[in-house]
């Protein structure tokens, strides 16, 4: 296996608002970041969000504007997988779909070297599942940041079946040289972070929807009775209500009732109401 000392160059694939800040934290900690999604308007997006995302560093006064230009020249973009071949470390952070997390990391195994760890984003699904696509399943991870990578510290690590300890050792130092503090979950649905945030989550959806109290009221609420920075509203409008509904989808398959998404969610989804990513989910966004 590659070890911690022997990355230089971090392979993320997923040009969104995760991946893109994936890229980001890599390329910040200094490593040399290849970036691939599967379009180039994807790609320019991507950037977008990193030079976006630094310029708010820069304006804070935690960056320098030298120190954010040589972030973003850290990065390249493609949108040829084999441009990861080279790669020490790679990050898969794609749509939230088995089937496409498999035929991702059955691709990255026929591309990079054999030693090479393959870590993936997932907030709930199978990391021994996806490994099981691949010939290197000891050598499969969950790395699972929060969002957005680039402000949160806490970073979820999550261990398959097959993962070899070494893995888990490389993966924490990474990690960490990336700034994160790290904790380990299982591989059980959820892991730690989702499996209790979603019911949160969705009682605050549906208690909003049966009239409990209003969207600012039960937001004002769980904030100042709980000294949560966001209220579930809010906190769903900033991960994405497509996110939450895929998230809970998943949970509820493998759970049971308790995850089962509100009706009031999967309205906003259809109705392409996905958060602030769309300018409009439970609260409205310039």
């Amino acid at each position: 296996m590659r070890g911690f000392e022997d990355i230089d160059t971090v392979g993320v694939v997923g040009a969104g608002t995760m991946g893109s800040g994936i890229a980001q934290v890599a390329a910040t900690a200094g490593y040399d970041v290849v970036m691939r999604d599967i379009e180039p308007p994807l790609i320019e997006d991507g950037f977008d969000r990193i030079e976006d995302s630094l310029s708010k560093f820069v304006e804070k006064e935690q960056l320098t504007g030298a120190e954010a230009d040589a972030v973003v020249d850290r990065v390249t973009g493609t949108t040829d997988l084999a441009d990861l071949a080279e790669c020490d470390y790679v990050i898969e952070a794609a749509v939230e779909n088995m089937d496409v997390k498999q035929d991702i990391f059955a691709d990255l195994d026929d591309t990079v070297d054999d030693d090479v760890v393959l870590a993936t984003n997932t907030s709930t699904l199978s990391i021994t599942t996806i490994a099981s696509a691949t010939d290197r399943p000891e050598l499969v991870v969950g790395l699972h940041f929060m969002n957005p990578a680039p402000l949160m510290e806490g970073l979820e690590l999550v261990v398959g079946e097959k993962t070899a300890d070494d893995v888990v050792d490389c993966s924490h130092a990474l990690a960490e040289d990336f700034g994160k503090t790290t904790w380990e979950a299982d591989d059980k649905p959820g892991f730690v972070v989702n499996r209790v945030l979603m019911p949160w989550i969705n009682e605050g959806i549906r208690a909003y929807d049966e009239g409990v109290a209003t969207k600012d009221d039960m937001d004002e609420g769980l904030k100042l009775g709980t000294n949560v920075p966001m209220g579930p509203l809010e906190l769903a409008d900033h991960i994405g209500l497509d996110v939450c509904l895929d998230a809970s989808e998943t949970l509820h398959e493998e759970l049971g009732d308790r995850y089962k998404p509100p009706y009031l969610l999967k309205r906003k989804v259809d109705a392409g109401d996905l958060g602030r990513k769309t300018g409009k989910g439970f609260y409205e966004y310039d």
